[in-house]
């Protein structure tokens, strides 16, 4: 897994350290960066009047991070509760997400999205690109000084998680990132080792005369897991009993020990930008044409040594090897226009050519199942923004022009800041677009894991209407109601012509309309170094069929304490706890040959609380992160499961770090 990156990260990381210069934290300070509050522990500040603390030392709005549509934020080191939150396997938020057990593994969707503006159908396999970085998950950087990130984090028995990051500006015009993020664990149970890494490369430039722009990044990554099927039907009430006979978990043994799964990709991206006509302070417009170019290259395998009837009949008795791959080049050319009251205009043409399948024809019941999707698409985009006084109207349109897949989609948003705390949001968006490639064709050695639904299935359109409200005063809200037309999903049933009865994985679309509605709240309140923070989901789904199944109700609350400790507010300090929960309902399923998930009607999962104990501390740039995480498990009950026969994690304690060195 690239060991010797760890190596290279490490020793950089290391001469950093010996040289890294911090700011000052005893003055008064402010801060610029207006995509979040101020917080007095964020030792990475410049004073009131925006000046350099320490000659020595850069100002932190000179970090710059910049995403994939070009928005700004800085580099920040401080210590809040959201940090918390995202101090996990994904780096991100995981509210509506719950784990697997072992770090690594997927995780189950406890509320879902329909508001994508893809033109193309998904790759499939789903359930590996939780930790797959797509291109708007990839940053780029502009800096003043080399900056160093250190990510750590322990794993479940063998193994830890590691990300590390550095990035240098060779110039005020060229900046690069190499970025490694590795994991390895066994787990608690058999045949669940997870070994993953992601590679990224980045670079950001920029011309003397700031009229040429370029964005550009590699990305390589490899997703292994073993698979186990989940625990057994009959093991099951020895799990829930608490029996100590069975707190060892490596003790059950799994419905099949010898087959893992990965996903693997390529990426390689160019986005550049030219501007025939600069804006600056006489010509207040600007015109300027842009180039995307993006390659990537990505296969999902499944292997396992002999058949197991976890999955039906099979064409072959040992050795399964079930290897789908997608090639997809893209290219786009745009042109945009900026003018006051005419705003900011784009228009593009984009043109993608993919290659999906398999290497193989198979033949099952006189029926031939191609090997191949292949098509040459060309496509129409386009993109409006403008400011009216405190209204801001962002719209974006595209669609399919030439090419077997019909898509389209439809977007705008209003919103509009009624006082300085707080801000309006509306939005309405519509899409249409295939299934994913895995429902539409699909081989494998196992029988009942072959179809073509290239023909049979239609577009599923998505139509969506939220309105937000925030507001660091009062609180955050949200309200969405979401129509979807054509669902497209995997649904079991049970095979009752056998004695074992195993589940039929098969996709399915509905041609009935589903509506779903989802009200959010978020507010924090505070009471001396006190505060407790809510985090609150409300969703209704109308479905008859019951092929979209989530919880009513989810919800996460943190009561913590902070405050400094130590000559001159060395050491700043968190400690709480934190509640989460949500009803029970018909989870989906997992299903590890596809690395999907599918809906189900037969077992019903939620109603367990998982409460966690937190000590987070953040001395100078580094932060630290001591959890016990479920310390609940052994006085609410066993009964707690991440899917059908795929239980939660058991109580752990972890510990972990970032680390940012200025150099």
């Amino acid at each position: 897994m690239i060991k010797p990156f760890y190596i290279f990260i490490l020793l950089l990381c290391l001469s950093n350290c010996i040289t890294a210069q911090t700011l000052d934290p005893n003055k008064k300070l402010t801060r610029n960066d207006t995509t979040r509050p101020l917080n007095s522990n964020d030792s990475s500040l410049v004073d009131k009047k925006g000046k350099n603390v320490n000659n020595k030392v850069a100002k932190i709005e000179q970090y710059k991070i910049i995403d994939a549509a070009n928005n700004i934020q800085y580099v920040d080191t401080s210590l809040t509760i959201t940090k918390d939150y995202k101090f996990n396997y994904l780096r991100k938020d995981n509210f509506g997400l719950i784990q697997f057990a072992n770090l690594g593994q997927t995780y189950n969707s406890l509320t879902k999205e329909f508001n994508s503006t893809n033109l193309l159908p998904a790759f499939g396999a789903r359930a590996r690109h939780f930790n797959y970085f797509e291109i708007e998950d990839v940053n780029y950087y502009e800096v003043p000084t080399p900056l160093t990130e250190l990510f750590f984090k322990t794993a479940f028995q063998q193994g830890q998680l590691l990300d590390a990051f550095f990035t240098v500006n060779t110039s005020k015009q060229f900046n690069f990132s190499i970025a490694y993020k590795g994991l390895r664990s066994l787990g608690n149970y058999q045949n669940t080792l997870t070994s993953t890494g992601n590679l990224r490369f980045t670079s950001n430039f920029k011309s003397k005369n700031e009229r040429y722009f370029a964005k550009a990044h590699i990305v390589t990554q490899d997703l292994l897991n073993q698979e186990n099927g989940g625990l057994k039907t009959e093991d099951l009430p020895n799990f829930t009993s608490g029996d100590e006979d069975f707190i060892d978990r490596s003790v059950f043994d799994p419905n099949f020990d010898d087959a893992e799964n990965i996903l693997v990709g390529k990426r390689f991206y160019l986005n550049h930008e030219y501007q025939l006509i600069p804006q600056n302070d006489s010509i207040n417009k600007s015109l300027s044409i842009k180039n995307i170019i993006n390659f990537e290259d990505k296969y999902f395998q499944y292997e396992q040594t002999s058949s197991s009837d976890y999955f039906g009949e099979s064409f072959n008795q040992s050795n399964f090897r079930d290897r789908v791959t997608l090639e997809n080049f893209e290219t786009k050319l745009l042109v945009n226009y900026k003018a006051p009251i005419v705003g900011d205009v784009s228009f593009g043409v984009g043109y993608n050519d993919i290659n999906y399948g398999y290497d193989k024809v198979t033949i099952l019941n006189g029926q031939q199942i191609p090997n191949r999707l292949k098509d040459q698409i060309v496509s129409l985009n386009g993109r409006y923004s403008n400011q009216f006084g405190g209204f801001v109207l962002n719209g974006e349109i595209g669609a399919n022009i030439i090419g077997q897949f019909d898509s389209n989609f439809f977007l705008a948003e209003a919103s509009y800041a009624i006082t300085d705390d707080i801000n309006l949001k509306g939005r309405i968006g519509f899409n249409s677009n295939s299934p994913n490639y895995n429902l539409l064709l699909y081989q494998s050695d196992y029988i009942n894991y072959n179809w073509n639904n290239i023909e049979g299935f239609k577009n599923q359109d998505n139509y969506n209407f939220t309105i937000e409200l925030k507001s660091k005063k009062l609180f955050n809200a949200s309200f969405q109601h979401l129509t979807i037309d054509n669902f497209a999903f995997f649904s079991s049933e049970v095979d009752t012509s056998t004695e074992d009865g195993f589940n039929i994985i098969k996709p399915e679309q509905l041609l009935q309309s589903i509506n779903l509605y989802k009200l959010r709240l978020d507010k924090e309140i505070k009471f001396g170094k006190f505060a407790l923070d809510n985090s609150i989901l409300y969703q209704k789904v109308n479905d008859d069929t019951q092929s979209l199944n989530l919880p009513e109700l989810i919800l996460r609350n943190t009561l913590y304490y902070s405050n400094h400790f130590f000559e001159k507010k060395a050491l700043y300090l968190q400690t709480g706890i934190t509640f989460n929960y949500f009803t029970d309902y018909y989870m989906d399923g997992y299903d590890p040959l596809l690395a999907e998930f599918y809906s189900q009607n037969e077992t019903k999962i939620g109603g367990f609380p998982r409460l966690d104990f937190f000590i987070n501390a953040k001395i100078r740039q580094t932060r630290i992160f001591l959890k016990a995480e479920h310390f609940n498990s052994s006085f609410t009950g066993y009964d707690y499961f991440s899917a059908p026969n795929n239980p939660y994690r058991d109580f752990t304690v972890r510990f972990g770090l970032v680390w940012n060195f200025f150099l």
